[in-house]
């Protein structure tokens, strides 16, 4: 790709991704393999995409929040419980491979695409909490950890637990995955700025346009609800799925 390309088209790209993340989850399929296409070393990959990603979550998570969907004060322990478990799994991941998890996170996807299908939970209803607001941070620190780890389908974690234990109707749980998001993402920007692995410019240009989309995709999940973040949520839910079967046993 040529170079007075790669700003534009990555730019452009990041706009869908918003778009998609803020409904559905899942941005980071779009934006990762446009980073290697466009030759960026791994860890500029994985860095560069974490500063833009929480830029699209940032405003998805302000617009979500304006419209009411969440209070951001009852949440704080959630948020700092996925900030310390995202801190955690960017600093072991710089240690540890993780080729194991490419083949245990397509079964977990595949999973929550069928419960997403089949489940009459997954509607905008609200439904009996199964843990308080406490209760839950044990799981918000594990996904926060994941997101932190490996990434993919992390967005999906937060929603579904969300909806399983906290009993919260989808676009409740869709808008408070936002504000989770947009935690772990900023943990593992710290971690990787850190570390130097972070292309500013790049990023700064993808975070406009993942902000851009991300604030389309907000406005109308928050106008249309489950109707229309089920499908999408499934589509991205199966669409990581073959993309990261694919890579397994290509790889």
């Amino acid at each position: 790709m040529s170079i007075d390309w790669i700003y534009p088209a990555l730019t452009a790209t990041s706009v869908f991704a918003g778009f998609v993340d803020a409904v559905a989850g899942g941005g980071g399929l779009i934006t990762v393999p446009a980073l290697i296409y466009a030759g960026l070393p791994p860890a500029m990959v994985l860095g560069t995409n974490k500063a833009q990603s929480a830029c699209g979550t940032a405003m998805a998570t302000w617009r979500y929040h304006r419209a009411g969907l969440f209070q951001l004060r009852p949440n704080l322990p959630g948020a700092a419980a996925v900030f310390l478990g995202a801190m955690i799994g960017t600093l072991v991941v710089s240690h540890l491979k993780a080729e194991w998890l490419r083949l245990i996170v397509p079964v977990l996807l595949m999973a929550i695409s069928l419960y997403t299908l089949l489940s009459p939970r997954m509607s905008d209803a609200d439904a009996h909490a199964r843990v308080s607001s406490k209760g839950y941070l044990p799981a918000g620190t594990a996904v926060g950890f994941y997101d932190g780890f490996f990434g993919p389908g992390a967005g999906q974690f937060y929603t579904m637990s969300l909806v399983t234990l906290r009993g919260m109707g989808l676009t409740r749980a869709t808008a408070l995955t936002k504000l989770f998001n947009m935690t772990s993402n900023i943990a593992s920007i710290i971690v990787f700025a850190a570390g130097g692995k972070i292309m500013w410019l790049l990023g700064g240009c993808m975070a406009a346009g993942a902000m851009s989309g991300a604030w389309i995709g907000s406005h109308m999940a928050s106008r249309l609800g489950a109707k229309v973040i089920r499908p999408l949520l499934v589509v991205v839910s199966l669409s990581m799925t073959g993309k990261l079967v694919w890579g397994w046993f290509a790889g």
